[in-house]
This record gives C-alpha cells, sequence and structure tokens, in this order.
C-alpha cells in the first residue's frame, strides 16, 4: 500500500486496517464491512458497459441522495486514483455480485476473470460512513453492536428515472430513541456523499414496507418498544435500476460488502 504524502493521521488508519483490506484482495474477508475501517469512507460500486455508462451517470445526477457519487473511473481502468491510490476494483470488495440482463446471476469474491476492457466503474456514498459520525458522537448503532449488517428494504418511494435506469428506492434501517433519532438527523445532514438526513421515521408502512421485521437485504435487528425505525437512502437503489434497465451485464457490491477507500469521512462531509 503506498502511503507516501498521506498525513500520519491517515497512514496510522490505514495501517490498522491493512490486514482487512489484505484478506478482502485475497478473499479471506467475505462478510459485511459495516463497523470496520473507522473514519475511512466506504462505496457502494457498480460497474457497467461503457455504452450504459452515460444513462447510470444521469440517473445519479438526478437521484444524488439515493446514489450520492463519489467516484467514476476511466473506461476499462481498474483503478480509482481519486479514492485511493492502492486500489484495484476487481479485487478490492469483499464479495460481488453479478448481473446478467438484470437477473442476479452470480457472486464472486474475485472479477478479474470477468473484467472487460469497456466497463466503467462508479462508486457512491455509503450509510457505512455516517454510522462512524453517529458512534463517534455517542449514539449506538444496533447492527453494529451486534455486528450485522444494516437492514435495507425495497420501498415505494420512487426514484427519478434516467434513459434506460428507474425504479423505487432501497433504503436502510436503524432504530433509535426519539431524542437520538434528532441527533442522528443532525449529524447525519452534514453528510450529504453518504447519503445526507432521512428520507423517512416511523412507520414503514408509509413508503410501502409491509415487514419490517424481514429486511429484502441485509439482517433483520430488534427495534425497542421506545424506539422508532429511522430510514435512510440506501445505495442498493442502483440494483433495482438494474433489474429494470436489464444491460447484458452489470457488477455492483453484494448489499453491505463495501469498496473501502482511503478517503477520510470528513473529506466528504460539508459545514
Amino acid at each position: 500500500m503506498q502511503t507516501g504524502d498521506y498525513s500520519d493521521f491517515k497512514t496510522g488508519l490505514l495501517d490498522q486496517v491493512s490486514v482487512l483490506r489484505a484478506n478482502i484482495r485475497s478473499g479471506t474477508h467475505t462478510s459485511t464491512t459495516s463497523g470496520t475501517a473507522h473514519s475511512l469512507v466506504q462505496g457502494n460500486v457498480v460497474i457497467l458497459p461503457a455504452d450504459w455508462a452515460n444513462d447510470f451517470l444521469l440517473y445519479c445526477q438526478s437521484n444524488p441522495v439515493a446514489c450520492p457519487l463519489i467516484g467514476v473511473s476511466q473506461i476499462g481502468n481498474p483503478a480509482l486514483p481519486g479514492l485511493g491510490r492502492d486500489l484495484d476494483i476487481r479485487t478490492d470488495i469483499p464479495e460481488y455480485q453479478v448481473f446478467r440482463n438484470g437477473e442476479r446471476a452470480e457472486t464472486l469474491t474475485d472479477i478479474r476473470d470477468v473484467w472487460r476492457n469497456d466497463f466503467v466503474t462508479f462508486v457512491l456514498g455509503c450509510s457505512f460512513s455516517f454510522e462512524d459520525a453517529l458512534i463517534r458522537a455517542g449514539l449506538s448503532i444496533r447492527n453494529v453492536e451486534h455486528g450485522q449488517n444494516v437492514s435495507m428494504y425495497r420501498s415505494g418511494i420512487t426514484t427519478q428515472s434516467a434513459g434506460r435506469f428507474h425504479g423505487n428506492m432501497v433504503v436502510s434501517m436503524r432504530p433509535f430513541k426519539a431524542a437520538d433519532a434528532i441527533r442522528a438527523i443532525q449529524i447525519t445532514t452534514r453528510l450529504p456523499n453518504a447519503h445526507g438526513a432521512p428520507v423517512h421515521i416511523g412507520d414503514p408502512a408509509l413508503i410501502g414496507i409491509t415487514d419490517i421485521h424481514t429486511p429484502d437485504f441485509g439482517d433483520a435487528v430488534t427495534i425497542g418498544s421506545d424506539e422508532l425505525p429511522v430510514f435512510w437512502a440506501c445505495g442498493v437503489t442502483p440494483q433495482v435500476a438494474l433489474e429494470n434497465a436489464r444491460p447484458p451485464i452489470a457488477i455492483t457490491h453484494v448489499p453491505g460488502k463495501m469498496l473501502l477507500t482511503e478517503r477520510l469521512n470528513e473529506e466528504l462531509a460539508v459545514l
């Protein structure tokens, strides 16, 4: 890992997660990255053929809350130097989801054998980045406490269509007591590149979720009788749009298993 010119603080953080990053690259770590790599930006990933890239770029620009774009590669280049000097998008995600004609076809821990010279990689901000900010503020994150993936649901909230991409928003949920929910809103508002403030609080039926105890992605977590479910836009939203657009091939991260970048969460914050 090249860390020249990085601050001592950032170099120290990268050293702390170097074993995790190496295990991801080798295929040893294939589980969620929630609660790991504190202070470092994590990213959702979508990889598409170049002739589909412009439509997807427009989709991200039209839906910045669900799809906050933080990086785009050059055509055919697996590197993302703006997000880290040592990143290789073909090996650096714990588990990849391969879509073929909109269908989830297979999962892989290394995509070098299916890599194409016309692929373009998009990296979107992730709520795991604001989990770090919430924890630093003294809030308790249920899925992190229990070592689980975050709960994610297909909602009834529509996104703005762009080209061939369309579909409803996927949301992630974390339960909080009312006072903590207010604090969570305040904290995440300054992190628009990690989905920003919640899109809904309270009754899940109001956003089309029929059973909060059965998430569509990730793990179910307990919700106390004195807690409110708080919902944020989620970077799995593009996977629903991929199902609808049906490109011949697309590759994403498996929900909850993110790209660890070399950027600090504070570098993407506002205010």
